[in-house]
This record gives C-alpha cells, structure tokens and sequence, in this order.
C-alpha cells in the first residue's frame, strides 16, 4: 500500500514487535526498544523508574552516537510525558 508516495507493509504497523507491554512497575516498552536497550547494555527490568531509565540512555547518549537509542529515548520520553505528567 502506498501512504505518502512510500510503499507501507500494513502488517508491520501491527507488528507485535512494536507493542508495549509492562516489563517493569510503570516502564512500558515495545519489543524493538528492549532490543534496543539491550545493545547498549541498559537492562530496563532492572530499572526502578522510568525516570532510572532515562537516565541510563542519557549517559550512554553523552559518549556515544547511537541513532537508534536516541529514538528510542525520545519515544520513550514522549511516553512518560503522556502518562506520568499532571496536565
């Protein structure tokens, strides 16, 4: 299927790959972003808080140009924007 004059497989948009599931108390992530995290040596099920989380990608961000693992935080901060912050 064609969105935007780019050819999309409608299959990977429900790819359970990319659904989240609770893999620690309030720390939500998909498949891909563990795998992700785990590349980079950052183990989220032993994570505290999503805060914790950040946290640990913010460090290995500081010395590393990761792409990836910047995408990944940023879904992950926009994440924890939309269900933790008080509007």
């Amino acid at each position: 299927m064609k969105i935007n004059n780019q050819d999309v497989n409608i299959d990977d948009l429900f790819n359970q790959k990319y659904m989240h599931k609770e893999v620690n108390k309030g720390i939500y992530l998909s498949d891909y972003q563990m795998e992700v995290l785990l590349k980079y040596d950052i183990d989220a099920t032993k994570c505290g808080s999503i805060n914790e989380l950040i946290y640990q990608i913010d460090e290995v961000l500081d010395n590393e140009d990761a792409d990836d693992l910047d995408q990944v935080s940023k879904e992950i901060n926009e994440f924890n924007y939309y269900h933790n912050t008080n509007k």
